[in-house]
């Protein structure tokens, strides 16, 4: 019986042992957390102004509306003309000519308009198709509500401005009879005293300078009449 019962320990030993080598329970270590991300809101930037030179002054060739000072019904309405004829000769980098090839490219760029159903007066946006058109610059921009800053960092890029403007609000002393109803010139540079520009509405307008309130208080654009011109809208025109 002794025999019997030592087996019975042994067998049950063994039992044991076989079953804890199958079944044992496997530990899995775990895996440590990912680290919690706080996303941090990027730092707010503080604007920057744009900036501009102190001062800049374009080569932009100058013109007077009426070349040989003859201010008959033609050639008092030219300014328009004569502003886009100096911003063409600036980018195409060539000289506006003698007084007589000058003229007689006004009365062509005048009688082409007519020919094709544009009044003497003409609007910024008019005045871009014109370009287009007659001289190929295809890239006019109208820069609407401009400030100063607008028109500087132009010149300061190398694009005289073309300007529309109520004339008779001009400071230009050059001016006959309290100056045009409806103007137009070109700004080609700019300093700590205003605007400097090529004004064809008088001999004297080359470099002509007006202060930064005076130009930008007569800024407007055509209106279709002289009589609402000062409803005009604040608008200027560059090419690139």
């Amino acid at each position: 019986r002794l025999v019997i019962w030592v087996s019975l320990i042994v067998y049950a030993g063994l039992i044991s042992w076989l079953f804890r080598e199958r079944y044992s329970v496997v530990r899995v270590e775990e895996a440590p957390p990912n680290p919690v991300v706080v996303s941090q809101p990027e730092p707010q930037k503080t604007p920057v102004a744009p900036t501009v030179p102190a001062s800049a002054l374009l080569e932009v060739p100058f013109m007077v509306q009426a070349p040989f000072g003859v201010w008959d019904a033609l050639h008092q309405e030219t300014c328009e003309e004569a502003s886009l004829m100096m911003v063409h000769a600036f980018r195409t980098e060539r000289s506006l000519g003698t007084l007589q090839t000058i003229d007689d490219e006004l009365k062509a760029l005048v009688a082409w308009q007519t020919a094709r159903g544009y009044e003497y007066d003409v609007t910024l946006a008019e005045l871009s198709r014109i370009a287009r058109d007659y001289y190929s610059m295809n890239t006019g921009r109208i820069i609407t509500n401009p400030t100063i800053t607008d028109i500087q960092s132009e010149i300061a890029a190398g694009r005289p401005v073309i300007v529309p403007a109520a004339g008779r609000l001009l400071e230009n002393p050059n001016f006959t009879r309290g100056g045009p109803s409806y103007h137009m010139l070109v700004v080609r540079g700019y300093d700590a005293n205003g605007f400097i520009t090529n004004d064809p509405g008088t001999r004297r307008g080359e470099k002509f300078r007006y202060s930064y309130k005076n130009l930008m208080d007569s800024i407007r654009d055509w209106t279709g009449s002289k009589a609402t011109i000062l409803s005009g809208a604040k608008a200027v025109l560059v090419f690139d």
